[in-house]
Order: structure tokens, then sequence, then C-alpha cells
């Protein structure tokens, strides 16, 4: 359920054109402060984790590890992205509330 719910609004994201993914995309992204919320896989590399949360909490972002690759690629629509970023307030706040409900 909340898995839908996530992918729902990830997919309402993409068509909005609030959706950054993949490293140096999201990277650049956290650095501009742009991002509202940074999503990484849990099965992305040790090194892409450590490195987006280092970034992260850098520039005050939330970093939130959930789901797999396939998982988040299909819900943006593209393939193999480990990591995604949500540029809109909005979009970000639903997306942590459903997470924060479901733990």
């Amino acid at each position: 359920m909340i898995n839908n719910k996530i992918r729902g609004l990830l997919g309402l994201a993409t068509k909005a054109g609030k959706i950054i993914a993949g490293f140096d995309a999201v990277s650049e992204c956290i650095v501009k402060k742009k991002a509202k919320l940074v999503i990484v896989s849990v099965e992305a590399s040790d090194k892409t984790k450590n490195n987006i949360k280092y970034l992260c909490e850098k520039n005050e972002i939330m970093c939130i590890e959930y789901g797999e690759i396939n998982f988040l690629s299909e819900a943006i629509g593209k393939r193999n992205k480990a990591v995604i970023c949500i540029k809109d307030i909005n979009f970000a706040t639903a997306i942590k509330n459903i997470l924060m409900e479901g733990i």
C-alpha cells in the first residue's frame, strides 16, 4: 500500500518535471540547494550512499534510504536510477509523511 502511494506521487512529480535522477544530476541539484528531498535506493553502493548522505547533511537536505533500484526506476519511468531527488516542497512533504506513517 505504501509502495503504491509512493509510486503514484513519484509518477506525478515526474510528469510535473520535479524529479531529478542519477548520481551526478542529483549531486548538482543538492549543491545548488534545489533539492527538497533525496531518495537513495537500499541497493545503491555504499560509496554512492555515503557521498549523497554527506552532500545532504552538508546542505541540510533530508535524505531517505528507500526502495529497490527497480522500484524507483519504474516509478519515474527511467532505467537503473539508484538516486533521485524531488525539487518540489509539496511532493517532498507528502512522500516524507507517507514514509513516516509506515515506520
